[in-house]
């Protein structure tokens, strides 16, 4: 990998370090104690280690930023204008069934902008990573979106609305006729691994809905570092206020909102 910033080697430790324990507990997932958090929405232990050990570490490093995390919620720091932003497993239902397909997801916000990004895979040893004018990088090598420019010829991913989550009728409607257009759709379970395959041009497009800060954030700087566009499911700017994404290269991102609108247009 390209010299570390102070600021990326932290972030880089931390996820290898929490890769680590989560890798041994994928070893042994029939052990694992599980509770139920909601309707299909699992925590296990590992969640909650991983999220432990990437609080150590990050806050050993920069003692005063806040956080964002998915188990623990917010935690305000004394400096206000900085936090991490952490999904310390990203795919919690692929992870508990033995589906290699999970992720570490870091964020670090300063003033509002997200200023660096990583999300790694432990089993595969995939590690995406960006910051602010740097461009993003999958280990050593840079990333570029995919350069599709119609839907016809492209794989598109997404995420479904299982039990206990809403709009189950929208997304059917949104499929249906993407089904129509596009070479493909894939879905994979894990939002920041999804937006990390749109960065390295392994998906031409991706659109979800129900989303919180901590799925999105790494993977949104990851695309726009690569040279892709984000938006909210109508083509406005509030992301995390909506919690529905829309991410591809220039072309398909805006081929794929227009879309989009059309399949709620036609119910």
């Amino acid at each position: 990998m390209a010299q570390l910033s102070a600021l990326m080697n932290v972030m880089v430790q931390a996820a290898l370090k929490a890769g680590r324990r989560l890798k041994r507990d994928f070893g042994e997932v029939e052990n694992l104690q599980v509770s139920v958090k909601g309707p299909a929405d699992f925590v296990s232990t590992a969640d909650k280690k991983a999220e432990s050990t990437l609080y150590n570490e990050l806050v050993k490093a920069r003692p005063k930023w806040g956080f964002l995390m998915e188990e623990s919620g917010e935690i305000v720091g004394e400096d206000k204008q900085h936090r991490w932003i952490i999904d310390p497993l990203d795919g919690t239902t692929n992870f508990l069934h033995g589906i290699p397909h999970f992720a570490i997801s870091i964020a670090a916000e300063s003033q509002g902008n997200l200023q660096a990004a990583l999300v790694y895979n432990p089993i595969t040893e995939e590690l995406f990573t960006a910051e602010r004018g740097k461009g993003a990088f999958l280990n050593d090598r840079r990333l570029r979106v995919a350069g599709r420019r119609n839907l016809s010829t492209s794989v598109i991913g997404t995420g479904i609305p299982h039990i206990g989550r809403p709009e189950h009728g929208k997304f059917l409607l949104e499929l249906a006729h993407l089904m129509g257009e596009t070479a493909g759709i894939r879905r994979m379970g894990a939002a920041s691994l999804d937006l990390a395959y749109i960065a390295a041009g392994r998906l031409d497009g991706f659109w979800e809905r129900g989303l919180q800060p901590w799925d999105m954030a790494a993977g949104m700087l990851l695309i726009t570092e690569s040279g892709g566009y984000i938006s909210d499911i109508d083509g406005q700017n509030q992301i995390f206020e909506k919690g529905d994404i829309v991410a591809g290269n220039e072309l398909i991102q805006s081929k794929l909102v227009t879309a989009l609108k059309k399949a709620r247009a036609n119910k």
